[in-house]
C-alpha cells in the first residue's frame, strides 16, 4: 500500500472501511455504515476523529507508577497526595479502573496489569509489568493488595499468582468475590453490583 497520491492496492473507500474494523464489535456492515455516514453526512466530523485518533496515538501513554493510560508522566489518581497510600488495587484493564472508581468509594492507588496471564497466548509476568509491580510490593509503602482481577479463568489464575509475590512479602491480600458472576468482567458489570462485590472483598 503507497500513500501520497500514488496508485494503491484497493479503492480508498474499501480502505477505510477496513480500518474502521479495527473496533472492537465492529464487523464488515457496522464498518460500511460507518464510513458512509462519515462520507454522507459528516466530513468535518470524520477529519475531526482523525485529528483526534492522531493526536492521541501520540501522545497519550503509560503512568509510570500505575501504568493507567495518560499524557503526563504521572496519572491524576497517583498525583493525588490525599489518596490512600498504603493500599493498593490490581486490575485487568484501564477501563476496569474507570468502573471502580465510578462505582465505588475506594480512594487508595491502583495497578493496571493490561492484561492477564495466558501462556498459550504469549502473555507472562513480564508482559503484565509484574516487576514493577513487585518493586511496588517491596517499596515499605503498600500494606493491603486487592485483587480486583476478573472473574475468569484467567483472571482467576492472575489472581492467584499475584496473591502469592504478595504473601511472600507478608503484606495483606484480599479478593473481590460475591456480586460478580463467573466469567464477569468488571467493565460491564453495573455499578451497585460492582460496589457490593468490592465492599465485601475477603482475605485470600
Amino acid at each position: 500500500m503507497v500513500w501520497g497520491g500514488a496508485l494503491m492496492s484497493e479503492p480508498l473507500l474499501e480502505q477505510l472501511i477496513d480500518s474502521l474494523r479495527c473496533l472492537p464489535g465492529v464487523g464488515p456492515k457496522s464498518a460500511q455504515r460507518m464510513a458512509y455516514q462519515l462520507l454522507q453526512r459528516n466530513r468535518e466530523g470524520g477529519l475531526r476523529l482523525s485529528d483526534m485518533l492522531r493526536f492521541a496515538m501520540e501522545r497519550i501513554g503509560h503512568c509510570q507508577k500505575c501504568r493507567n493510560f495518560t499524557e503526563a508522566d504521572i496519572c491524576r489518581v497517583c498525583a493525588d497526595t490525599s489518596r490512600e497510600q498504603t493500599k493498593l488495587c490490581i486490575v485487568e484493564s484501564p477501563p476496569d479502573m474507570a468502573a471502580l472508581e465510578k462505582a465505588t468509594d475506594y480512594r487508595g492507588m491502583y495497578f493496571v496489569l493490561h492484561g492477564k496471564l495466558s501462556p498459550l497466548d504469549g502473555i507472562g509476568p513480564e508482559q503484565l509489568g509484574l516487576e514493577a509491580l513487585c518493586e511496588r510490593f517491596d517499596s515499605g509503602v503498600i500494606t493491603e493488595i486487592i485483587l480486583a482481577t476478573n472473574s475468569t479463568v484467567e483472571g482467576e489464575a492472575t489472581a492467584h499468582y499475584i496473591g502469592e509475590l504478595a504473601r511472600t512479602r507478608n503484606l495483606s491480600v484480599m479478593r473481590i468475590a460475591h456480586g460478580v458472576p463467573l466469567g464477569g468482567e468488571l467493565e460491564y458489570v453495573d455499578g451497585g453490583t460492582l460496589s457490593h462485590a468490592f465492599a465485601g472483598r475477603t482475605p485470600v
